[in-house]
This record gives structure tokens, sequence and C-alpha cells, in this order.
């Protein structure tokens, strides 16, 4: 009896329930069974034998219990959608950066230097990146802004090439109008504007706090989601999903740099035709060219619009300069900087970025290129040799 007595007292956790006596009854004799399954190297027992899944009971729990978590995983996913939106943009960024991480760990690096060498560069290349810009992007939006009326009057001079355009399709009006029934809709806006710059702000630096702390936690991150693999699956698993992240880290290198060339570019070829705003003009298009497929086309449209502020010869030059840029990026650079890495077709490629941006806007346009190519692993290792084989 005082042995019992003894184990029971062993089983029950200090910090849990005290005081603790002989009253529990049917629980006593638990926690001496507890006492005794206790080992050093299995502080919490052994784990005990799976249930009958036959059971009509079973059978019924889980059909129900599975009905009530999907229906709160997804009401839970709609409540809280921009916030996962800027954890999967950070956790989407960190992978980007995992490949020059472990490229310095495997030069000796440890882990936590990596790390922050990576981060001080991206802070520094961003710092210096606003440096040089903010000064000429703040003059050119206010030359922009002065010359407003000189834009307004050559819409009134019929002998311009606006003047015609505005004689034509009534631009001045339209404007007028468009003004006239939105007062109250520009008023809000501009109440607003605050708002949402705050709102970006802090988004911006949620992201890059996020960022930080998945790529210092990468590699555990790594391990617990190949533990929730079955063990017999989980070797294949590790192939297969290191190569999904080694697809998403060579895109967004990739993309970064292919967006770079394009705003070098354009700012070159804007300075030799003498373009107004080529600064603020060619950081648009550096943006833009991030989203695949399309983004090159809306800025090509957007900067010949601009050229034609200068001249019809100007905006129809800078109209073939984005085509052939375009058709130059498409078949040569992209190839070279992210072909070898993402491996998709075009056709997927254009209905992934139409299926992102419809369902996520931008950021879904940004991340479905990788997620698409990842799915097509997916297939081509996984689903397909089983229906060959079938």
């Amino acid at each position: 009896m005082s042995q019992a007595r003894d184990n029971a007292r062993e089983g029950h956790h200090d910090a849990v329930g005290q005081p603790h006596d002989e009253s529990e009854g049917p629980v006593a004799e638990a926690e001496a069974k507890a006492a005794r399954m206790r080992s050093d190297e299995e502080p919490l027992g052994q784990p005990g034998r799976p249930l009958n899944r036959r059971s009509p009971f079973y059978i019924g729990m889980t059909a129900t219990a599975g009905v009530a978590v999907t229906y709160a995983l997804a009401q839970a996913v709609v409540a809280t959608r921009d916030a996962l939106v800027l954890i999967g943009v950070a956790f989407f960024l960190a992978v980007g950066l995992e490949p020059v991480t472990s490229w310095l760990v495997r030069h000796r690096f440890p882990r936590w230097a990596a790390v922050t060498t990576v981060l001080v560069t991206v802070v520094l290349v961003v710092a210096g990146f606003l440096t040089v810009v903010i000064t000429p992007l703040v003059d050119q939006s206010t030359q922009f802004f002065s010359r407003s009326p000189d834009l307004l009057r050559s819409l009134e001079d019929k002998s311009s090439v606006l003047g015609q355009l505005n004689v034509r399709f009534h631009l001045q009006d339209r404007v007028e109008q468009f003004v006239q029934d939105r007062q109250e809709a520009l008023f809000n806006g501009l109440l607003g504007a605050g708002r949402m710059v705050f709102s970006a702000v802090t988004s911006t630096l949620v992201v890059l706090t996020l960022m930080a702390y998945f790529l210092a936690e990468l590699p555990r991150i790594r391990q617990v989601l190949y533990r929730l693999v079955p063990h017999s699956r989980r070797p294949r698993a590790i192939l297969i999903g290191d190569e999904i992240f080694a697809k998403i880290g060579g895109y967004v290198i990739g993309n970064l740099l292919v967006s770079v060339v394009a705003g070098v570019t354009t700012f070159v070829w804007l300075l030799a035709w003498e373009v107004p705003y080529a600064v603020l003009l060619s950081i648009v298009v550096a943006v833009l060219d991030l989203i695949p497929a399309v983004g090159s086309t809306i800025a090509g449209v957007a900067v010949s619009l601009v050229a034609l502020t200068v001249s019809p010869a100007a905006a129809i030059a800078t109209a073939v300069f984005f085509v052939l840029y375009q058709a130059v990026e498409n078949y040569l650079v992209v190839p070279r900087v992210m072909g070898r890495v993402v491996q998709i077709p075009d056709l997927v490629t254009v209905v992934a970025v139409l299926v992102g941006g419809s369902l996520l806007g931008v950021v879904g346009a940004l991340v479905s290129i990788p997620l698409a190519a990842a799915l097509l692993l997916i297939f081509r290792a996984v689903v397909a040799p089983r229906l060959d084989a079938m």
C-alpha cells in the first residue's frame, strides 16, 4: 500500500493539482502506473496502442471533426487573409535569400553571421538605392506638377499632338467631368492617402522583421516540415522539398536581377531620348517588371505615353524599344537567368500569373511562377509515375 502511494506521488506532477492525496481514487492508480512507465529515455512514457480506426464511433467522430475543423480553418483563413499574405511574402523572401545564406555557411560562416551579413547587405542596398533615387525622384515629381499647367494649355492648343487628341477624344472635358462627379471620392481618397502610406510602411516593416526570423530559423523550420511526413516517405519528401526550395530561391534572385537590368536599360534609353522623369519611370519599369509576363508590357505603355509629351517620334521609338526589349528579355535574359531554375512552359507561366493576380493581386502574380513550378515538379515526380503505373 505504501509502495502504491509512493508511485502515485511520483506520477503526480509537483506543479499541478496540489495538494495531492489518496482521495483521487482511480486517478491515483493511473498515476502509479504513469510513474512506472516513466524512464530517462521516455520521460513521457511510450506511445500507446492506436485506436481502432474501423470502429463506427471513431469513423463518425473523425468525419464530424474533419468537417468542423475544415470549416473553422476556412473561416480563420478568410479572417486573417491580410496577415497570412504578409507571412507568406516574408517566408517567400526568406526562402529566396536562403541560397546566398547557405553559400556563406558553406564558406565557413556561422549561421548567425551569414544571416546577419545577408540582412545587413539587403538593408544597405535598399538604403543606398533610396539615397540615390529619392532626391531626383522628388525633383522630377515637383517638375511634373509644375508642368501641369503647360500640359493643360497644350490640350487647348489644337496644333499640338495633345490638342489634336483632345479634340478627337474630348480628354479635357472627360477629366473635368470625372473630377466633378467624384469630388467626394477624391476628398476621401486624399484623407485615406495617409492611412495607405502608413499601412504600406507598417506592412514593409512587418515583412522585413518576419523575413529576418524566417531566415534565421529556416533550418529548424525545414526540420519541422519534414518531421510531419511519415518516416517511410521522408527521404523522398526531402529530395522534392529541397528542390522546391532551391527553385524558389533561384527565382527570387533571378527575378530581381532581371528587373534591375530592365530598370537600368530603360534609364539609359530615356536619357538618350531626353524623355522627362527618367529616374521615376525607370523605377516604375523595374517594379512592374517583377510581375511576370504582363508587367513589362504595362510599363512600356506607360513610358510610351510619357514620351509622347516629347514628340510622336520619341513615343513610337520608345514603344518599339519596349517591344524589342521584351522579346530579348523573354528569349535571352530570362532563359539564361531563370530558365534552368524554374523550368516551366510559357503557357503555364501565363496561366499562373493570371490566376495568382486574380486571387492576391500583385503579390499573387509575383509568387505564382515558383508555386506553379513546385506543383509541376510534384506532378512530374509523384503524380505522373503513379498514374503511369496504374
